[in-house]
């Protein structure tokens, strides 16, 4: 039997916000994900990020696409509003609810093949309206829910599962972010809560497109073709009477390095991805620097992760578009409907 609902009771001695909740307040259901899913650990960050900020849950509209990571706003903020959009689509979404009522805060929960290949017309606009929100892409480069093929921002030379080597140039959705106008743009890792934390309350008081690219690992992928317990091993040499996929669960992967310096984090499959975490002097003000930098240690086979590049004087799609301070949806009739006369004098500006 599988329980979807968390108990609601829970221990008094938990530390309370200004609120007066606990963090168990911002959580939301049980993960249906793999145990120890790097995308688990990002929901755990954003709710220990709205927890610290004293966010009311009811402020605050989650929306996602399709996929592994699109799953994950029913596992954070409960109390929230919530909408599942379809596959690459959540971004235009989300600017009509946003144009619709600007008084939420808006989290945009996504994955790379959602973002990177169906969607990666979406995402280039939301970004370059300069949409206020946080975007949060859940990158494991693999569609986690078809089987593991390869998403647009796997490494070009990179291993699948049965060997093949991937023969496709990866998009680098942070370069592409910085490119299409975004004025937060940060990269981390799932297992470095110490960084993703305080990044995400960053995003969160931000004035703008933010986007934060977070790497993290699928490991249900990582059985290969040589082993007698991999799982379409045991279906080849097994007659079952149905069809059932079981993934085992494998420890969290996690990391803790010092600004500047890098570091090879080793996946369950063996495999390992290079970690550089920018340094403390970096400057994430010049946009130009920051395209280089990211392209530069990518071309040395390293992920840079911190805070690639901010613009202060950011301004939102309702600064752009001169909107009105209240909510469109809290306007009333007669200042939606102003009259004829109105009309008129708008139409007389258009001879």
């Amino acid at each position: 039997m599988t329980y979807l609902a968390k108990p609601r009771l829970h221990h008094p001695s938990l530390p309370h916000n200004a609120l007066g909740y606990t963090r168990r307040d911002y959580e939301g259901r049980i993960s249906t994900l793999c145990a120890g899913c790097g995308h688990d650990s990002i929901s755990a960050a954003i709710i220990q990020a709205c927890w610290e900020l004293d966010i009311e849950p009811h402020r605050v509209a989650k929306l996602s696409g399709i996929g592994c990571s699109s799953k994950t706003p029913d596992y954070f903020l409960g109390n929230s509003h919530g909408f599942n959009t379809v596959h690459g689509r959540m971004p235009s979404v989300l600017t009509g609810a946003n144009l619709a009522n600007r008084a939420l805060l808006y989290l945009g929960v996504s994955g790379d093949g959602d973002s990177a290949s169906i969607g990666l017309g979406q995402f280039a606009h939301v970004m370059r309206r300069g949409v206020n929100m946080v975007y949060i892409l859940e990158n494991n480069g693999v569609y986690g829910l078809t089987k593991g093929q390869f998403s647009a921002t796997a490494d070009k030379g990179s291993a699948s599962k049965k060997g093949v080597a991937n023969a496709d140039s990866p998009i680098d959705t942070a370069s592409l972010a910085l490119l299409m106008g975004a004025t937060f743009v940060a990269r981390s890792f799932s297992g470095d809560k110490g960084q993703l934390v305080p990044m995400i309350k960053a995003a969160i008081g931000h004035q703008g497109a933010a986007f934060i690219d977070v790497v993290s690992p699928c490991l249900a992928f990582n059985n290969h073709p040589g082993s007698t317990k991999s799982y379409d091993y045991v279906r080849d040499h097994n007659e079952a009477v149905n069809f059932l996929d079981i993934i085992e669960g494998r420890p969290e992967i996690t990391t803790d390095y010092a600004a500047g310096t890098s570091v090879d984090v080793v996946q369950h499959d063996g495999t390992i991805i290079r970690l550089r975490k920018a340094a403390a002097d970096y400057d994430a003000t010049d946009k130009v620097s920051a395209m280089n930098y990211i392209q530069k240690h990518h071309a040395l086979g390293e992920v840079v992760t911190g805070l690639l590049y901010i613009d202060n004087q950011s301004t939102d799609i309702h600064a752009n578009l001169n909107t009105v301070a209240t909510p469109l949806n809290a306007l009333t009739e007669k200042e939606l409907c102003p009259g004829s006369a109105a009309l008129a004098k708008l139409n007389a500006s258009l001879r």
